[in-house]
């Protein structure tokens, strides 16, 4: 009987502690995610493997201009995170940029599908499931279906252009005389048939002009420019250069119930071609930086983008063009852009980026080689100590659709660490079909745009036909001096036989007969 009583005891006491230890729990998650301002909720907090119901993890609209990640192993739920963010800020009115590599995000213009397994997720976080669909445009920067994005080579300017080329201080003086010289003599830079054709012009036809205007260019120098504008355009830089430029305020739409544009950039067919990817990704935030006003503390971000498969950036890039990133993700946030890197190792980010990353969402790692461990025990230390979790342990416990989430709070504070289970996206976690995506695109607004080929003059054409009146001018100039020079010679014979014909001694002396007479007289002496 006294065991009895005693294991009546035991177990209440252990379920009292059990629901102590819980509701402490709850109240220090919901005091680390309390939030006075507009926010986004990820889903709920997990303690001992079991959602704790309410203990919701809320981001605050206001700190997501301060950039984050979203990691973890193939197959852990990265791209349903990404979906879940960009659902949730699009119902705020926030537009959205996706960089959309392995091409299965453009479901987000159809509504999700219910199942026991969602409706079980949401029962376990502590609110329905709803479906929904969302306002979406299909962007290409190849030939692709889609809203063409291209920009100009003069857009670009010589710093960021000698930056994507990975040239050489010498070199970029070269590139940036050469933009001089064609503001000078108004000639655009629209593609890199313009560059080139001005490259070869500096130290062909018109190195004698270019040099006394702005220097003598060495063609070994405009040689090895030239093999690296060659080797971007191999791999299809050809089709971003040209017109029609993309407007970025174009990126910031909103549709007529309030909700931001979910902007799908389709890169599946680039994914051998880093290149590419970095020179466009550069191009946009530079753009971005450029033209969008300062925000100041407006409360919520004017566009977030997530570029998926970040490593296709930073794996390629020169030191140079690394810099220029990381400069950009310092300064781009006061203009109320937020950038989120996906990627599968946190380590892909270079430390100078990954360090102004505020929010940071972790999916499962696996532990397969001592190499893993190592990496992991690495990765664990990026977050918070927490009271409630072993970091490392937890990284490679997690399921599909859970994640370690460590965010800022309003104040700019790291929030406390939370394993996180997801919600689920309220739109298809699947692509479109081929008819659904023909609908998408012909109800486009941007599509007639921008999808119309402009190839109006430019410095290839102004050069060649300065080339051309050149060569025309030269051939016509070398004609004239030989036909002036051919009846010069016709002159000086006509005068030579004139002044024969007038002194008969001449005459006289150079006839045949005097001729033979005086050799007569030579051949005799000779004997």
């Amino acid at each position: 009987m006294f065991g009895t009583w005693c294991f009546i005891i035991y177990y209440f006491w252990t379920k009292f502690r059990e629901m102590a230890d819980k509701q402490a729990f709850f109240d220090y998650i919901n005091s680390g995610y309390t939030t006075k301002g507009d926010f986004i909720t990820l889903g709920a907090a997990m303690l001992d493997g079991e959602t704790v119901k309410d203990a919701y993890v809320k981001i605050p609209l206001k700190t997501l201009n301060r950039h984050g990640l979203i990691a973890g192993a193939t197959g852990t739920g990265k791209t349903k995170t990404l979906q879940i963010i960009a659902e949730n800020l699009s119902e705020k009115g926030i537009p959205v940029l996706l960089m959309d590599i392995k091409g299965d995000l453009s479901g987000i213009a159809e509504p999700g599908a219910n199942n026991t397994k969602i409706e079980e997720r949401h029962a376990a976080i502590g609110f329905p499931y709803e479906a929904k669909k969302f306002p979406a445009e299909i962007l290409s920067l190849s030939d692709q279906e889609g809203v063409r994005l291209r920009a100009t080579v003069s857009e670009f300017g010589p710093v960021l252009l000698s930056r994507i080329l990975d040239l050489s201080d010498v070199q970029s003086g070269i590139v940036s005389v050469i933009f001089k010289y064609c503001d000078d003599n108004k000639m655009p830079l629209l593609d890199l048939k313009d560059f080139k054709k001005i490259l070869q012009y500096t130290t062909d036809e018109g190195k004698e002009e270019f040099a006394d205007a702005y220097g003598r260019i060495s063609s070994s120098s405009t040689g090895a420019i030239l093999r690296k504008v060659v080797e971007l355009e191999q791999q299809g830089a050809d089709l971003f250069f040209g017109e029609k430029s993309f407007d970025t305020d174009d990126l910031l739409r909103i549709d007529e119930n309030g909700r931001g544009y979910i902007n799908i950039l389709r890169l599946t067919d680039i994914q051998d071609r880093p290149k590419l990817f970095s020179t466009f990704m550069l191009s946009l935030l530079a753009e971005i930086y450029a033209t969008f006003p300062e925000q100041g503390d407006s409360g919520r971000p004017e566009l977030v983008i997530f570029i998926d498969e970040a490593h296709l950036i930073f794996n390629e890039a020169s030191s140079a063009l690394l810099n220029q990133i990381e400069s950009i993700v310092k300064l781009i946030r006061s203009k109320g852009v937020g950038l989120y890197f996906v990627t599968q190792d946190p380590t892909d980010v270079p430390d100078s980026v990954l360090s102004q990353l505020g929010l940071k969402i972790q999916h499962a790692l696996r532990a397969f080689t001592a190499k893993d461990r190592k990496a992991i025990k690495l990765t664990a230390e990026n977050y918070p100590l927490s009271d409630y979790y072993k970091t490392d342990e937890v990284l490679t416990a997690l399921g599909i659709g859970e994640a370690l989430v460590s965010a800022l709070n309003e104040k700019g504070i790291p929030t406390p660490l939370a394993r996180t289970m997801l919600r689920a996206p309220m739109s298809r976690m699947d692509v479109l079909t081929d008819g659904e995506l023909k609908d998408l695109l012909k109800n486009s607004k941007l599509i007639p745009k921008y999808n119309q080929i402009i190839d109006r003059e430019s410095a290839y054409e102004i050069l060649t036909e300065k080339i051309e009146t050149a060569n025309k001018e030269e051939a016509k100039e070398k004609a004239q001096k030989e036909k002036e020079a051919a009846r010069k010679t016709t002159s000086s014979r006509s005068s030579s036989n004139r002044r024969s014909a007038a002194n008969p001694w001449i005459k006289t002396l150079s006839s045949p007969t005097v001729i033979r007479s005086v050799l007569g007289i030579l051949g005799k002496l000779m004997k």
